[in-house]
């Protein structure tokens, strides 16, 4: 041991940072603005008007060939085969004993061609797991192909309630017109359009997807492209109230919508049934990665499940708290935690027995050593109308 440790990982944004006050941390190896103006601010930004994050961290794999259908109907829980080309889908990936490998999305380019964008902390785990399984099962469909086409992409997320109002004042050609196909300004959620012009430049792909709970989009570019985006989305979204905002503020955007985050809600020790995220696991299309274990957890139901909690006393719940049944007793533990600026409570993602998770069961938080009383509530916390 040396001591010796790598430089910080920079995205293509990374010269803009200091231009608009962004203060810098260490995030899976990348130096990320965690805030710009204030999380609170940037939160309430998104919330009511915009807000512009980087998220060039995050990953990108493409699966292609004859079998990478096949190749991804084994790799990961959902049923890609009703997947069509300009659509995306949210999955999990599980190993054998039904643990969670990741979270991620998954783009239809094509019927062979497939894009997928995983956790920045788990690109390499998920490249491994992914080509494994492209060697297995695509092979035998045909051949399928894993490339980590990580440094080929820059990404911008534009969310909020005046993001499609933002993005339409860069939007050029066809794409302006919210009634053409070419436009992602007429997407649903979930859907996408590609090769769009704006500002001077073409983004490879637009999504309606976020990590915010509210309407949005992501914009998937050549690297070389983001910086001048990114000036020209400030420049029109201003009038509109855009900010930029960093991953602080997309974490306490993402907690009240209840979305789940890698490393807390989800890791190799829990499986989707758990973490409530059974929807995204289709039993019935055949075998795939975890499916027998995540059988079993089915016909059983799971052992423990995530559940919201609203404190009853004045105290903040934080990661890794622990949960006790109110008299002492600890029976899970808190996996994400905060005080909600949309809704102006302290509330807790936390893990605990299925028999303890019913609405409106009282329990208690752990805080500086002293019980806090605690009831478990619905979830999401936010959902926009």
């Amino acid at each position: 041991m040396d001591g010796h440790t790598d430089p910080l990982k920079r995205t293509p944004l990374f010269p803009l940072y200091e231009r608009y006050g962004a203060r810098i941390v260490d995030f899976a190896g990348w130096a990320m603005p965690v805030q710009f103006s204030g999380i609170v601010e940037e939160h309430h930004a998104v919330r009511q008007r915009a807000g512009l994050f980087d998220v060039s961290h995050m990953g990108e794999i493409e699966v292609r060939g004859p079998g990478a259908l096949a190749a991804l109907q084994y790799a990961v829980t959902n049923d890609i085969a009703r997947l069509s080309p300009g659509r995306v889908a949210y999955t999990l990936m599980c190993r054998e004993h039904g643990g969670i490998v990741d979270d991620l999305l998954v783009y239809c380019l094509a019927e062979d061609h497939y894009l997928l964008i995983p956790n920045a902390a788990n690109i390499d785990k998920d490249f491994e797991f992914i080509r494994s399984h492209a060697a297995s099962a695509g092979a035998r469909a045909g051949g399928a192909e894993a490339v980590d086409v990580s440094d080929q992409y820059a990404v911008l997320a534009l969310q909020g309630p005046r993001a499609a109002a933002v993005l339409a004042k860069v939007l050029e050609g066809e794409a302006a017109d919210p009634q053409h196909p070419s436009s992602p300004l007429g997407l649903r959620p979930f859907r996408f359009v590609t090769g769009v012009p704006l500002a001077g430049r073409r983004a490879r792909i637009i999504s309606r997807t976020g990590y915010t709970g509210e309407d949005g989009f992501e914009i998937y570019l050549d690297p070389g492209d983001a910086p001048p985006l990114w000036e020209a989305l400030m420049e029109a979204g201003t009038p509109e109230g855009l900010v930029p905002a960093g991953l602080g503020a997309r974490d306490t955007l993402r907690f009240e919508a209840c979305l789940p985050l890698y490393g807390n809600e989800l890791t190799e020790e829990t499986n989707p049934f758990e973490a409530g995220l059974d929807r995204f696991v289709k039993l019935d299309k055949g075998p795939f990665s975890g499916s027998e274990a995540l059988q079993r957890v089915a016909a059983a139901g799971p052992a423990r499940r995530l559940v919201g909690l609203e404190m009853l006393d004045r105290a903040i719940p934080r990661p890794g708290y622990t949960v006790t049944d109110g008299q002492g007793n600890a029976i899970g533990h808190v996996t994400s935690g905060t005080h909600a600026p949309t809704l102006g409570r302290s509330l807790a993602l936390a893990y605990v027995p299925a028999a303890a998770a019913a609405e409106g069961t009282r329990l208690a938080v752990v805080v500086r050593g002293a019980e806090r009383a605690a009831r478990v509530v619905p979830t999401p916390f936010y959902r926009r109308t």
